[in-house]
């Protein structure tokens, strides 16, 4: 059965190889899924040839939007504008490099049909090396605390969602994107399907271990207030370790008129005490680091031109409250 509309997102950084052959199978596939359709692709300031085959997509197939940023967001803040652009009721995001099979999108589009409001498609098999799959995991758990639903664990870029969920951020203009928590804040109606997940035979992942956990450490910042949480649990062991301290002081002075001697103790209790102190006041700095970028009304990302607005030079593209 074919679905009534749908729009594809892909965010585009340095995938001048893999993204022709891309385009090619979505042009084969989605006449065989959707009445209408469209397909945008958001160059994120590559720096090889991609912004070039975007703009050649989006003149030769009108279904084709190419938005052009004007430098590197990152890839939630490009998924961000592609989703905001989408104009059809159902949204697929993917990635550029083929390891999202276009061929799986029937099977994301039955399984939302059964009710769900956001289904991902998550890797059968990991293909990434050790440190790679590691950072991907940690990645996972911080969303799992952020988003606060099962499916949390089992996240990817492939997603198929209710374009509806979108205004639940409609309003949302910070500088730091989660798309998988935005979407939470929407949704509640969570589900995900193995699909295959092919080693990246063209070009090279842009994701770096460093990358998946700044990306894992905005998430757990902006978006939850754990870390806070975590602080003021030790505050509270360290506070009552301290008073055991004075206890066992009092007591053995009351009892044989000691004291506790030794320069070792000391500097060993003074070291534990403020090294708590400054990663509590890390923790506070890193929530202040977001208030202060909020407070800049710093744009979620900026686009350059859209092919189908034809919108030059460029246009701030985040929501002010």
């Amino acid at each position: 059965m074919l679905a009534e509309s749908l729009s594809v997102v892909v965010p585009v950084y340095n995938s001048e190889q893999s993204l022709p052959i891309l385009v090619q199978r979505l042009s084969a596939l989605l006449p065989t899924v959707a009445r209408r359709f469209e397909v945008i692709l958001v160059n994120d300031a590559s720096a090889d040839g991609s912004g070039a085959i975007v703009d050649k997509a989006s003149q030769d197939y009108d279904w084709v939007v190419g938005i052009d940023l004007m430098r590197n967001f990152g890839q939630h803040n490009a998924l961000l504008s592609g989703i905001r652009e989408a104009q059809f009721e159902t949204i697929i995001t993917m990635d550029d490099d083929l390891q999202n099979p276009p061929e799986e999108i029937p099977r994301l589009l039955a399984k939302l049909g059964e009710g769900f409001d956001v289904v991902y498609g998550f890797p059968e098999r990991e293909s990434h090396g050790f440190w790679r799959n590691l950072a991907s995991r940690i990645t996972k758990l911080t969303l799992q605390t952020t988003m606060g639903v099962e499916v949390a664990g089992r996240v990817s870029s492939f997603r198929a969602f209710r374009t509806l969920v979108r205004s639940a951020f409609a309003e949302y203009s910070g500088a730091f994107v989660s798309i998988d928590v935005l979407l939470s804040w929407g949704a509640s109606r969570f589900a995900a399907i193995p699909v295959p997940n092919p080693p990246r035979t063209l070009g090279t992942s842009n994701y770096t271990v460093r990358k998946l956990i700044r990306h894992a450490l905005n998430m757990v910042t902006g978006f939850s207030v754990l870390p806070l949480q975590i602080a003021s649990l030790l505050g509270f062991f360290f506070a009552l370790f301290g008073f055991c301290l004075l206890v066992d002081v009092l007591v053995r002075y009351l009892i044989s008129g000691a004291t506790v001697v030794g320069f070792p103790f000391l500097a060993s209790a003074l070291s534990i005490f403020s090294g708590v102190q400054l990663f509590s006041l890390g923790i506070i700095g890193e929530y202040l680091a977001r208030m202060h970028f909020r407070l800049l009304d710093r744009p979620s990302y900026v686009v350059r031109s859209n092919s189908k607005t034809n919108q030059l030079p460029f246009r701030v593209a985040s929501v002010k409250k």
